[in-house]
């Protein structure tokens, strides 16, 4: 009499299956890392850490002009330590925000942006889709008869938001 080991249901389906158990098999050189899923896209060009304790307040954002002006969105007046450590990793124009962390230390954090000057163009925010030869202008989320032929481009999304009198800060994604 023979006595046989029954193989275990998962030792069987797997092999069946064409699925090895033995080693580990060498991973692709694109799946390298073993992380999988979706990235997230990166937020921030630059993040510096400044001393500060004589600005006010817990939070700043503001917006660098490629002249030079900052345009105060929220907090204290006294920006230019923010500007200044920002500036040696990223030039104007960018969006900042600003974190205080303790009683001196401030994380503060810029994005580059494209700024364009629109003279004569109402509202606050803008949407221009172009899509073939089609466009769909939005002012403040209301559709608008005409266009903005500065923010045309084929087969894109244009979106515009005010940053202060005729300079916007525009962005964009392909249809």
């Amino acid at each position: 009499m023979t006595l046989r080991r029954r193989e275990p249901l998962h030792v069987r389906l797997a092999r069946e299956g064409g699925i090895p158990l033995g080693e580990p098999e060498a991973r692709a050189p694109w799946d390298a890392s073993g992380i999988h899923g979706l990235h997230r896209v990166r937020e921030w060009d630059a993040v510096v850490t400044v001393a500060a304790p004589e600005v006010e307040g817990d939070r700043a954002a503001f917006v660098a002009l490629p002249g030079g002006d900052l345009v105060l969105e929220e907090g204290p007046d006294h920006l230019a330590p923010f500007a200044v450590a920002l500036e040696r990793e990223l030039d104007p124009p960018y969006r900042a925000e600003a974190v205080r962390r303790d009683d001196a230390l401030w994380a503060v954090a810029g994005r580059r942006i494209e700024v364009v000057e629109l003279p004569g163009v109402t509202g606050s925010e803008l949407e221009l889709a172009t899509h073939k030869g089609e466009r769909t202008l939005l002012v403040d989320g209301e559709r608008a008869f005409g266009s903005v032929p500065a923010l045309e481009r084929p087969d894109h999304v244009v979106r515009a938001r005010r940053i202060d009198g005729d300079l916007w800060e525009v962005d964009e994604a392909p249809l």
